[in-house]
């Protein structure tokens, strides 16, 4: 519903400009125009209203009760106007960054990392999660980090790592089969990320592309959430497909295990996606971008930075 009825919006910052100093003068020079101006705009409110805001006094002013009451009611509207606009462009600074991603690339790849970032004081990162790509079409950001085979339109896409997948599951896991055979790892409980992840590869194509025969376990759980399938692993409840970059951690400190040795590496890679046409570049972003890069593994960051 239409917001109604409204005066004229220029002449409300006027008004309130006035009343507080209580001088058109003073106004005036606040708002970097002429006294004639200032006296124009008050009169076309008054006649809007239908109510005298000032008593003029010869080179005097005060605000006549009906004055004083809008003014009070206008002074706290354009506060609030002012607190939302000043919030907004914080996030939008020069001190800010706006990463969007994947929960899984923000938990168990970027938020381990991050504590190294912020050593870097004034820069404030505000990290965004999503599991569909397209929706970088509809949100500000500076960077997006994402697993994807084919990258959105209208974006400049760095390669960070390439995909490399391979099963992971606790050590108790394993130790409960005396022989550790791929029909005994496999037979028993697969943990599945949900079909709506459709750029994942899920365990039917992991096993055709590695020529396994497709296993139909006694137990299937699938998990929309890729941190919490890593954790139904290190839980013990399972086997999971890992993406190399994203569990390196737990397979360092023997939380995980890989049951087999067999790894596929696609054509596909994890991205830095960035807007190509956002402008002049931030040198926040720049300087994050930048340490981005010197996060990956070997020397693949420092081809994307050409």
């Amino acid at each position: 519903m239409r917001i109604k009825p409204l005066p004229p919006m220029n002449s409300l910052i006027v008004f309130e400009a006035a009343a507080r100093h209580l001088s058109f003068t003073q106004a005036a020079n606040e708002l970097n125009v002429t006294q004639g101006a200032i006296s124009r705009q008050i009169r076309q409110l008054e006649e809007y209203l239908g109510k005298e805001l000032f008593v003029r006094a010869n080179r005097n002013i005060s605000l006549t009760p009906a004055g004083l009451q809008y003014y009070h009611t206008i002074y706290s509207a354009l506060l609030d106007v002012a607190q939302a606009t000043a919030e907004i462009k914080k996030w939008q600074g020069e001190h800010q960054v706006t990463i969007v991603t994947t929960n899984a690339m923000a938990a168990l790849w970027l938020l381990p990392k991050v504590a190294t970032f912020q050593q870097n004081e004034g820069i404030d990162l505000r990290i965004l999660t999503t599991e569909n790509i397209l929706d970088l079409q509809k949100m500000d950001c500076d960077l997006a980090l994402f697993y994807c085979k084919v990258p959105p339109v209208g974006m400049k896409v760095t390669p960070l790592f390439p995909e490399e997948v391979f099963p992971v599951c606790s050590p108790a896991y394993l130790a409960q089969f005396q022989e550790k055979t791929i029909d005994n790892i496999f037979g028993k409980s697969l943990l599945s990320l949900d079909e709506s992840q459709k750029d994942w590869i899920n365990w039917a194509e992991w096993f055709a592309l590695v020529d396994y025969p497709i296993f139909k376990p006694r137990n299937r759980v699938n998990i929309n959430n890729y941190p919490l399938l890593i954790q139904a692993a290190i839980n013990g409840q399972g086997v999971a497909l890992a993406w190399s970059s994203l569990v390196d951690d737990y397979l360092q400190s023997g939380a995980l295990v890989r049951p087999v040795e067999t790894i596929l590496c696609s054509q596909a890679n994890f991205c830095m996606l960035e807007p190509s046409d956002r402008g002049v570049i931030p040198s926040s972003v720049k300087q994050f971008r930048s340490w981005l890069m010197d996060q990956l593994p070997g020397q693949v960051g420092q081809k994307g930075l050409g």
